[in-house]
């Protein structure tokens, strides 16, 4: 297979979708990553595995209207392998492996079948001091647009999932591109006020528009760095509620199709606006876990 990403939105042929089949029991507080999940597991609202298998599927024949080709993961019993975004993600023809919680490295394991048609050559481990999520990683032509966090108590968070040493392997693997890293809020506790990833706060879409939450943003000036970069007029602001429901975290089939749920009527109703296709499905179950379409989706080529 030769790999191709260059950007969020051009046109998709091959992508790992992942599953929710035989994701388990309902984990514990102690086992969540992300205060969502937590808030979920309380009040006894956690998603089933059924719901989600029919939001999932209802993706994947998203995908085969369009003539995308859908890898899936090889199943393990009990086990969560939704987010695919998370174990890995390419940029330009190289596949980075992500340096994830060590109690997920099974679910790398479990997209051998994949790995297996890539160049060795081009299959990159980073170092182990370089924590990277692929939800954080977005590449945009010219630019790799990187989520992290910096903090001194980045190790007390388990929201913080790319540390500053990944950012600089990853400018380092492609000295001929700009990386950009933005500083994102991360909160173990409140999931109104934490941006998991990159895509839980921003995407670009299109040629040249981008869906942005300020309040990710720790640092105003980085906020305003993609309002710019941008411009203003070509930005779908979304508000603390929409970031919760996951407004930002859509996925592009190409740079004029897009797969939105189907509660975003605010969103949805600007992008067919502005002329895009807007594909909805349900995936509210889904998003009980702070990740939606982006994070279940892992593009291997682009037009």
């Amino acid at each position: 297979m030769k790999l191709n990403i260059q950007n969020e939105t051009s046109r998709l042929k091959t992508v790992v979708l992942g599953t929710a089949e035989s994701v388990g029991p309902v984990p514990s507080i102690d086992e969540a990553y992300d205060p969502k999940s937590i808030q979920h597991i309380k009040a006894g609202t956690y998603p089933v595995e059924s719901d989600m298998q029919k939001e999932m599927d209802a993706v994947a024949k998203v995908f085969e209207k369009y003539d995308v080709t859908v890898y899936r993961p090889k199943v393990i019993t009990d086990y969560n392998q939704i987010f695919s975004r998370d174990i890995a993600f390419v940029i330009e023809d190289k596949f980075i492996k992500a340096n994830i919680l060590p109690d997920r490295e099974r679910e790398y394991e479990a997209i051998q079948h994949v790995i297996e048609k890539i160049n060795e050559e081009n299959i990159i481990i980073l170092p182990e001091e370089c924590h990277v999520e692929g939800g954080d990683v977005m590449p945009w032509n010219d630019f790799i647009f990187i989520g992290t966090y910096s903090g001194e108590d980045y190790a007390d968070y388990i929201t913080a999932r790319t540390n500053t040493g990944a950012v600089i392997a990853i400018q380092e693997l492609f000295p001929h591109k700009t990386v950009k890293a933005f500083e994102l809020r991360k909160s173990n506790t409140d999931p109104k006020e934490n941006a998991l990833h990159l895509d839980c706060c921003f995407q670009p879409i299109g040629k040249d528009k981008a869906i942005l939450h300020k309040n990710g943003f720790l640092i105003e000036r980085e906020y305003n760095w993609i309002l710019n970069f941008f411009g203003k007029e070509n930005v779908f602001e979304i508000t603390k509620e929409e970031m919760y429901h996951m407004n930002s975290n859509i996925f592009s089939i190409s740079e004029d199709v897009i797969i939105s749920e189907k509660n975003f009527t605010r969103l949805n109703t600007w992008l067919r606006e502005n002329g895009f296709t807007v594909e909805e499905v349900s995936y509210t179950e889904i998003a009980k876990q702070e990740g939606l379409l982006r994070c279940s989706t892992m593009p291997l080529v682009r037009d």
